[in-house]
């Protein structure tokens, strides 16, 4: 007999085969959590479309001329809610946008928004990418 074996006898320690097993299973389950976390953060941002406003005009009271640049996925048709405000940021117009697929990353582009009183700014409030059409 080891003394290893002598004393798990004397303290009543048991080495088992299924504690080996659910350490080893535990291990695997963790394993895979992490991995399934990863590949939901990464298709995530695949998905992801970045905005910026580039300029903005304010053609008369009813209307705002807006230049804006997104990089999106190519391959990828993509919406943009584009808004305009007035002095006191409320919301006096607003329009969605919908933008072809294109194999570019990035792209430019001018879009009016049509107004109900005078606005002092114009900006993009958001992108996102429209689902494949079926079939």
């Amino acid at each position: 007999m080891t003394t290893q074996d002598m004393l798990d006898e004397r303290y009543g320690r048991r080495r088992s085969p299924a504690r080996r097993w659910l350490i080893a299973a535990g291990a695997l389950i963790a394993v895979g959590v992490v991995a399934l976390f990863g590949w939901f953060t990464v298709q995530g941002a695949l998905d992801d479309v970045d905005s910026d406003t580039t300029s903005f005009e304010v053609s008369d009271e009813h209307s705002v001329t807006l230049g804006f640049q997104i990089t999106s996925p190519p391959g990828s048709a993509v919406a943009c809610a584009i808004e305009a405000q007035d002095e006191d940021h409320g919301v006096v117009g607003f329009r969605v946008v919908e933008i072809p697929a294109s194999e570019l990353h990035a792209r430019a582009f001018r879009e009016v928004i049509p107004t109900t009183a005078l606005a002092t700014t114009g900006f993009v409030n958001s992108c996102w990418v429209l689902p494949a059409p079926a079939g």
